[in-house]
């Protein structure tokens, strides 16, 4: 996606040799007219796959879960917990998920009336790395008796093996952008397909 490609040329940032810093526009500062092209985008590659729900994990996968919900009609964001709460309910299903970023174990939650059986889930996240966060998703759907419908990520880390684990399981994937690997400091994007 060019305005992607575009933004991580002008305010990514590389730290060491397997981080990619894309906070100033995607999870920490927002650039909403980006954000709604990437969910629009989105949105336009899974339609045809008629989801009914997207699904997230807190916190920084909400807002691109936010506009591509809006673009398939408004339909309902959920987004799984990393914490329990004192008002959870004990009606919940639960993955673990380690976090690359973070370097700790979480265990993601949803409470099962979010997604009713049957939905059909569109899982959104700003990054895929290791898949971890995909693959705990998916596991929520399954427990909840969900159909994954596909996986859209706004940055796929291409040298780590989330995106490959994820096409050779077969499910749907869509990057909007792929990080080929980072050399001497730079982050070097794979070309668009």
């Amino acid at each position: 996606m060019k305005e992607l490609r575009e933004a991580i040329e002008k305010w990514g940032r590389a730290a060491g040799t397997n981080v990619v810093k894309v906070d100033m526009f995607l999870n920490h500062r927002l650039e909403t007219e980006l954000l709604f092209q990437m969910g629009k985008v989105l949105a336009d590659y899974f339609r045809e796959d008629h989801p009914t729900q997207v699904l997230t994990v807190e916190s920084s996968g909400i807002a691109l879960a936010l506009t591509t919900a809006h673009f398939l009609g408004d339909i309902p964001v959920v987004f799984a917990k990393k914490s329990p709460t004192i008002v959870q309910s004990e009606d919940v299903v639960q993955a673990p998920v380690y976090s690359f970023t973070h370097k700790v174990n979480n265990m993601i939650r949803v409470d099962k009336h979010y997604l009713p059986i049957h939905s059909r889930v569109l899982i959104v996240d700003d990054f895929l790395a290791d898949g971890q966060a995909a693959t705990g998703l998916i596991s929520l759907c399954t427990q909840l008796q969900c159909q994954a419908v596909g996986v859209g990520v706004g940055i796929e880390k291409g040298f780590q093996p989330g995106g490959k684990l994820l096409r050779e399981r077969g499910i749907k994937l869509k990057s909007l952008a792929i990080v080929e690997k980072i050399e001497d400091g730079k982050i070097i994007l794979a070309q668009d397909d």
